[in-house]
This record gives structure tokens, C-alpha cells and sequence, in this order.
């Protein structure tokens, strides 16, 4: 599909098949989601699906993981009318900083830090990363959100794993993500082979193969 193209009938999802394919190997999320975002129709809508399940509630502050979240994160925030506040990894925020250890989805240890001058007791956070793997990274960033007595009042991503850790987040916290049912098989085994092109093609389990082109 072209990056720019826009389809007439806007399923929900559609802008799955702008992602570009992996190439780097079965460490790695299996699609890049990158590529949609070049799309401004694709990452609106994109945005909308994520936000969806949270219309009715309380959010105070949205906060993006370093460093693909920022890109959803902020889109989310601007839309929401809420302001934006960026987990960064160690060493990138030059002000007072609360620091959470964790291992990321490679098995590296890492740091993550926050300021510690915006989140507040009782303030309800929605947190966004593109990707949700072993979920190691996401737990980092509420135990930092948590820590300063904010509650999370969500997670969202472009998708969620069915891993240890991305369960483990969709049992504790109300979670948002992209993935049709149909397809969360495929998504957990990192290796799309086909994508839902319509409604219709939903309710009657038919699938086109998704053509990708550079």
C-alpha cells in the first residue's frame, strides 16, 4: 500500500497495513509503525483508536516513552487538549529527576528518569510507547508515574504482546491497543502474514495479503 494512499471506506485498522516489515530479525517488533505516521490521515486515526476507550475518563497528562512514544504521545495529547510529559532514558534530562531501573525487550538493563516537578498526588496519567513486547519498559514507566503519586488512568500502544508482562499490564490497568482480535495471533508470533482489508472481510474471516512497498 502507498504510504501516502487513504482507502474511501476507513475501517477501523486500516492504516496497519502502512506499517513497514521487519527486517532486523526475531529480536525485534515484527513491523515498524514508523511508516504510518508519514500518513497524517493514518496516525489521526490511529490516534482515535487508541484514545477511544478512554472518551469518558478523567485524563490529566499524557506521557510518551523515549523515544518512539513521544510521537503517539504528543499527537494524543494535543487531541485531548492535555499537556505532555516526556520518560526519558538516563542522562537526557538536564533538571531534578526520579530514576527506575528495568530490562527492555532485548534483556538490556536500562534506566528510565522522569522530572519531578509536574506529576502530583491524585493527577491521572495515560502513558503511551509505540510497542509493548515483555512490557518491562511500560512497568517502568508507571512504577515512575506511581512513585511520585499519580495514578495511571491507562496504557496505550500500537500493540500489546500476549507476553508475560503485556498480560500482566492488561489485568492491572485499563489498556488500548491497535490489533484486531483477528490478528493478535500473528501479532504474538512477530510474523504477520495477512491483514483484515475490510469490515466486511472481518465478519467473514477473509484476508488479503498485505504488499509492502519501501
Amino acid at each position: 500500500m502507498d504510504v501516502l494512499a487513504v482507502p474511501a471506506d476507513r475501517w477501523r485498522g486500516w492504516y496497519l497495513s502502512l506499517m513497514a516489515p521487519n527486517i532486523k530479525g526475531p529480536m525485534f517488533a515484527w513491523l515498524d509503525p514508523s511508516r504510518l505516521y508519514c500518513n497524517p490521515q493514518a496516525l489521526v486515526d490511529c490516534v482515535q483508536d487508541l484514545l477511544r476507550p478512554f472518551h469518558d475518563d478523567t485524563i490529566d497528562l499524557v506521557a510518551g516513552i523515549d523515544a518512539m512514544g513521544f510521537i503517539l504521545g504528543a499527537s494524543a495529547a494535543i487531541t485531548l487538549g492535555k499537556g505532555f510529559l516526556v520518560l526519558r532514558k538516563a542522562g537526557h534530562l538536564c533538571v531534578a529527576t526520579q530514576s527506575q531501573s528495568y530490562s527492555d525487550y532485548t534483556g538490556k538493563e536500562k534506566t528510565m528518569e522522569v522530572r519531578v516537578d509536574v506529576l502530583k498526588p491524585g493527577m491521572r496519567v495515560l502513558l503511551i510507547d509505540q510497542w509493548i513486547e515483555t512490557g518491562g519498559t511500560m512497568k517502568a514507566a508507571i512504577q515512575l508515574v506511581e512513585k511520585q503519586g499519580a495514578t495511571v488512568a491507562g496504557v496505550a500502544a500500537v500493540a500489546i504482546e500476549n507476553s508475560e508482562g503485556g498480560k500482566w499490564i492488561k489485568e492491572h490497568y485499563k489498556a488500548s491497543h491497535c490489533i484486531p482480535e483477528e490478528l493478535q495471533g500473528q501479532l504474538d508470533r512477530r510474523n504477520l502474514l495477512k491483514a483484515l482489508t475490510t469490515e466486511d472481510k472481518k465478519t467473514n474471516d477473509a484476508f488479503e495479503e498485505i504488499v509492502y512497498s519501501a
